[in-house]
């Protein structure tokens, strides 16, 4: 089973971006399909972006063209690149793996199997 490590959140100012990371370890990385899904304060998890094991790209409605998902497969990582960040995009952001191999989605919840520990992600107005 894989193992994932987030790194990057912290606080921003409204307009301002930031990248999150997470490591994988203990699988086979790039045969999975990664995803970056967030949950704020009163509100379910939700997809923000995934990543196909061919490295094709979805995106949630609301981040689109301001967020950008990518991997690195010699480095086991996955990024989240996170531009024009609003304060409704304060949240805490996790990274999972999905549960089957050569996947390409859909990325909902149910479709990962694994999961880091999650990342603050903070935006000040």
């Amino acid at each position: 089973q894989v193992q994932l490590v987030e790194s990057g959140g912290g606080l921003v100012q409204a307009g301002g971006s930031l990248r999150l990371s997470c490591a994988a370890s203990g699988g086979t990385f790039s045969k999975f399909a990664m995803g970056w899904f967030r949950q704020a304060p009163g509100k379910e998890r939700e997809f923000v972006a995934g990543i196909s094991w061919r490295s094709s790209t979805s995106y949630a409605d609301g981040v689109k063209g301001r967020f950008t998902i990518s991997r690195d497969n010699a480095k086991n990582t996955v990024y989240l690149h996170m531009g024009s960040l609003k304060p409704e995009d304060m949240a805490v952001y996790y990274c999972a793996v999905s549960t089957f191999l050569y996947y390409s989605g859909p990325y909902s919840s149910a479709d990962f199997g694994a999961w880091g520990q999650g990342t603050q992600v903070t935006v000040s107005s």
